[in-house]
Order: structure tokens, then C-alpha cells, then sequence
């Protein structure tokens, strides 16, 4: 049996426990044949790609707009790469350099990083 969470833990466990900023993930592009930096992304950045997703109005990938924002290397921003690629819009580069499955999976991998569809297990599920 776990045991439970305790206030006395949360307090000496604080360092341990409060989410890192600045954490960073390196991911392999194979079709690329090279490797990709992406951070944790902050809840406010999360929360607006959640709420693009179920914007009618919203023209754009909500994943292009969300990896966008979490690559940091390369510098997806640089403006003599955005200009060799001809985009009109900042963050066209994703759709320009990636492949659609690529981007769905990079994504998928910055939102595991930000702490979304971490495990969590009904007790009730341990004892059977």
C-alpha cells in the first residue's frame, strides 16, 4: 500500500516536488537525421494552444503554434532562416521543415514535458 501524501511531506519536500523551469528535452528528428532542443512549456502557453484547438476561428495548426514556441534549438525565429524559407507568418517555418506526423509527435512530447498525461492511478486499481 502507498502511503499518503502528508502536509509534513509537502513542506520537506518542496525543493523536490515544485515543478523546474528551465527543463529541456532533446528529441531526434529521423527523418532529419538530426536532434531538436525543446523547454517546458508554461501553463499560459499550454492553456492558449488547449483553447486554439477548439477555436473555429482559428486558421492555423494549433501544434505548429505550440512547437513554435518550445523549440529552442534551432532558432526556429532567426530571420535568415524565416526569410529562406519564405514565410509570411512566423511560425510557417514548422509546416516548411517538418512533416505533419513530426510535428504531431513533437508535440505530443512537449506536452508530456509541461506535465500534461503524467500517470496518476485510482487506488482502487492498486488493489485489484
Amino acid at each position: 500500500m502507498k502511503k499518503k501524501l502528508t502536509l509534513t511531506d509537502l513542506i520537506k519536500d518542496k525543493e523536490k516536488i515544485q515543478p523546474k523551469e528551465n527543463v529541456t528535452k532533446e528529441l531526434l528528428v529521423d527523418r532529419l537525421g538530426s536532434t531538436i532542443t525543446i523547454r517546458r512549456a508554461e501553463r499560459s502557453l499550454v492553456m492558449d494552444t488547449i483553447e486554439l484547438s477548439t477555436d473555429a476561428s482559428f486558421e492555423g495548426n494549433p501544434d505548429e503554434y505550440f512547437i513554435y514556441n518550445i523549440i529552442t534549438e534551432p532558432n526556429l525565429r532567426d530571420a535568415d532562416l524565416q526569410k529562406a524559407y519564405g514565410c509570411v507568418e512566423p511560425t510557417d517555418i514548422i509546416s516548411k521543415i517538418l512533416e505533419i506526423g513530426e510535428i504531431t509527435s513533437i508535440a505530443q512530447e512537449g506536452m508530456l514535458l509541461a506535465g500534461y498525461n503524467a500517470k496518476v492511478t485510482p487506488v482502487d486499481d492498486l488493489k485489484n
